[in-house]
């Protein structure tokens, strides 16, 4: 017969052994539950936006992501932050798809925020940009053009008496915040085009270049060309020859808002400060924004005797036409008429 000893000892540890199995099933109950909600992807399928604003705490992100259905729990998420220790950024984030939220933390933690991608090609005018810009839904082109004219400051030490930010717009790929200001746009603009300037090592009377720069840019496409063209700019302006280009005619006309879409024999007529067959010299500034290839042929022409050509654009053959005479350029327009006319042209 056994003692009442040994029987109180093997029911204190039966129940002792029990306690350890349930507290073992609830922590590993926990675990699996705690990696359902932080493994298992969540959220959204069709797009939503989440906006963190600067300053937020973090412990509010993880609510705002509950809210908004991005992660199951906020407590999952606050989890992960903990675990993970980074830093959580600011900006607009874009949902379109069920994530873990591992990922939503990564995402967050990267910074990789919703931006548009608007991209302003080399030679664009300020009108094209804030074309673009309005197509981008950032705004009225007004907007912008308003702002391109009124930030002159952030091109004071650059080009002093720059009336607008013509010029100074460098052509690229940029990826803007939907809410994103016409101000911002502009700053990181002329931000680009000081890292161009940088890497070309563009010096001295930087108004001047960048107004040749943009007449090179508007007058051929092809690259090999630029330096000619330049040295026609730069032969002509020292023998006080009027430059005589449409395209600093045309950017008179916009801003007058009297272009046509074509250029017409009257316009060469129509005095306005940019136009070249009227008045000798540089126009008043920049008639569209160029790229690197520009503004290195522009700081560094060819050596040339040229005086006149036809440009790369206007010849069927594609490439731009160079004379030392009138006489020469007379035959030069006339073969360009004639090939223009077995292509197909008037």
């Amino acid at each position: 017969m056994a003692s009442p000893t040994r029987k109180s000892r093997k029911k204190k540890g039966s129940g002792a052994a029990g306690f350890l199995l349930i507290t073992f099933l609830l922590l590993v109950g926990a675990a699996l539950g705690f990696g359902w909600l932080v493994l298992t992807p969540f959220g959204p399928s069709t797009e939503t936006f989440v906006d963190v604003a600067p300053g937020t705490p973090a412990v509010r992100i993880g609510r705002l992501l509950e809210s908004e259905g991005i992660v199951r729990s906020r407590y999952a998420f606050d989890a992960v932050r903990s675990w993970k220790r980074g830093t959580l950024r600011a900006g607009e984030y874009r949902f379109d798809h069920p994530l873990t939220v591992m990922e939503v933390y990564s995402q967050i933690e990267r910074g990789d925020v919703y931006t548009k991608a608007v991209t302003v090609p080399e030679g664009a005018t300020v009108f094209d940009i804030a074309v673009r810009l309005e197509q981008a839904g950032f705004g009225p082109q007004q907007g912008f053009l308003n702002e391109a004219r009124r930030q002159t400051a952030l091109i004071a030490d650059l080009d002093p008496a720059a009336k607008s930010l013509e010029g100074y717009l460098f052509p690229d790929t940029y990826h803007f915040s939907p809410k994103a200001t016409p101000e911002q746009i502009a700053i990181a603009m002329v931000k680009r085009f000081r890292q161009a300037a940088a890497q070309a090592g563009l010096t001295g009377n930087l108004h001047k270049v960048v107004t040749i720069a943009s007449l090179v840019e508007r007058e051929t496409a092809v690259d090999s060309e630029r330096p000619l063209v330049a040295s026609v700019f730069e032969n002509r302006l020292a023998k006080n020859m009027p430059l005589m280009t449409d395209p600093s005619v045309i950017y008179g006309l916009q801003l007058q808002r009297q272009w046509r879409g074509s250029i017409y024999a009257s316009d060469l007529k129509r005095d306005t400060p940019y136009n070249t067959y009227l008045h000798a010299g540089l126009p008043p500034g920049p008639v569209a924004n160029p790229g690197l290839p520009s503004l290195r042929a522009a700081m560094e022409p060819a050596q040339s005797n040229y005086l006149y050509f036809v440009a790369a654009g206007q010849n069927p053959q594609g490439k731009s036409m160079f004379a030392t005479s009138l006489e020469e350029h007379d035959r030069n327009v006339a073969g360009y008429r004639q090939a223009l006319k077995k292509a197909g042209g008037r």
